[in-house]
């Protein structure tokens, strides 16, 4: 008789502290991080830095252990303002056991929601979310099979204030943090953005081509050899956001729309999840309208 070998407990992750600076190139700057790091006892996990060469802007991302670091996890955001201001820097510090609060917006397709919902639940994702918002009802029964609450918050140009308004009241009770659009094709407001910068959306073309509704007829119109997708922060612009991630897929002469579609729906599952993987580890610096990425 045989019996199944007890599962493997998982080791937990490792508690760090993560800084992302940025700041106009000077002498100094690694040198005065790494150092406070290393005289509190922190071992440095990654290090990554660029400078942009138009502007001299200097960025960076550090990523050390807590493990013997002997400042106090609420002095250290004290610490690193004090460094900020020494520099005249921007820097912010995230912990890595943080699990941030998503709100996902949907529309009427599932495919974006359902993989996201999914690789939270497995843990795949370092995020909760616990509500979902759709301007469709159809996708309560998905919602609510992963025990999200879902809000139906219909929208037309008539109600869009008031959607807005409703949907924002929504993220407030939720204590929501990040939201991101899985196929929610209503173009989000300006008013709305203010209380909610740092969204994230998914496009189903390869930015800048093909912006806007229908991407994949257009792209089929143009016999186009490569259809793509693209995961960027929201801006007040359309589909004109800082690009996070992009991936490209060749297809032929012999694909029509719904097989650019089909094909493509895979392309924005994989893009959105990686996107978010890259947010949620802070590994996304936004500036002049751009990002770096230290993947």
């Amino acid at each position: 008789m045989t019996t199944d070998p007890k599962p493997v407990p998982k080791p937990e992750a490792e508690e760090t502290a993560i800084l992302n600076l940025s700041c106009q190139d000077r002498p100094g700057l690694v040198s005065e991080v790494s150092t406070w790091i290393a005289r509190h006892g922190g071992n440095i996990l990654h290090a990554d830095h660029h400078i942009d060469g138009r502007s001299g802007l200097f960025l960076t991302r550090v990523e050390w252990s807590l493990r013997n670091f002997d400042v106090p996890r609420d002095a250290i955001h004290s610490e690193i303002s004090r460094i900020s201001r020494q520099f005249s820097a921007a820097g912010s510090v995230y912990f890595s056991n943080h699990r941030t609060r998503v709100a996902i917006f949907a529309g009427r397709q599932d495919h974006c929601l359902q993989d996201l919902l999914w690789r939270a639940g497995s843990g795949e994702l370092s995020m909760d979310v616990p509500l979902v918002i759709s301007n469709h009802p159809h996708l309560r029964p998905l919602a609510e099979q992963y025990g999200c609450c879902f809000e139906h918050v219909p929208i037309s140009p008539d109600t869009k204030r008031e959607a807005e308004a409703q949907q924002l009241r929504l993220l407030t009770e939720h204590g929501i943090e990040l939201v991101v659009l899985a196929k929610y094709m209503q173009i989000l407001s300006s008013r709305f953005l203010a209380h909610c910068p740092g969204a994230i959306n998914i496009h189903h073309s390869f930015l800048p081509a093909f912006t806007g509704s229908m991407p994949y007829h257009k792209a089929w119109e143009r016999g186009v050899k490569l259809i793509g997708a693209t995961a960027h922060y929201v801006s007040e612009d359309l589909d004109a956001g800082p690009i996070i991630e992009q991936a490209l897929l060749r297809v032929s002469h012999r694909d029509g729309v719904e097989d650019l579609m089909r094909m493509g729906r895979d392309l924005e599952r994989q893009v959105l999840a990686r996107a978010l993987h890259l947010h949620l580890r802070h590994q996304v610096i936004v500036y002049a309208g751009r990002t770096a990425v230290f993947a």
